[in-house]
């Protein structure tokens, strides 16, 4: 008898696993192929990744795009990931930049909320490309 309630338990316990456990593989590749993106310095591939209920409320402009084009990423350091609710992560990225025209080097924090979308089985991009005007 305890052994057929310890079964139930386990299976019970092991009965959410296997949907929370994609995501969280989901959420890696997602953010490994979006980190290599942004390393290759590749902005509008990045777009791909953005909700697209932020691009409606912020819409990308050819300016945008082209001062992404100004500038080659030299670094992308990942702080740890922090959940941000059930479907929500957050993580802050340290991006190194080095301006085309003028040589500088800067680095901007790039604080990135990434949003489960449980229906299109993908996660997205809620906070936007990095702002590379950050001083």
């Amino acid at each position: 008898m305890l052994q057929r309630i310890l079964v139930l338990l386990v299976l019970v316990s092991l009965a959410g696993c296997p949907e929370s456990k994609p995501d969280r593989d989901l959420l890696d590749t997602t953010l490994l192929n979006y980190a290599t993106v942004i390393r290759w310095g590749n902005f509008e591939d990045a777009v791909a990744y953005v909700d697209p209920e932020t691009l409606k409320a912020h819409p990308l402009t050819r300016l945008d795009l082209d001062r992404y084009k100004q500038v080659r990423v030299t670094g992308y350091s990942e702080q740890p990931l922090r959940p941000d609710g059930e479907l929500q992560m957050k993580q802050t990225v340290e991006i190194g930049l080095v301006n085309n025209n003028t040589q500088s080097v800067r680095s901007i924090l790039d604080r990135q909320v990434w949003r489960f979308d449980a229906k299109a089985k993908r996660w997205w991009l809620v906070s936007g490309l990095p702002d590379i005007t950050q001083h």
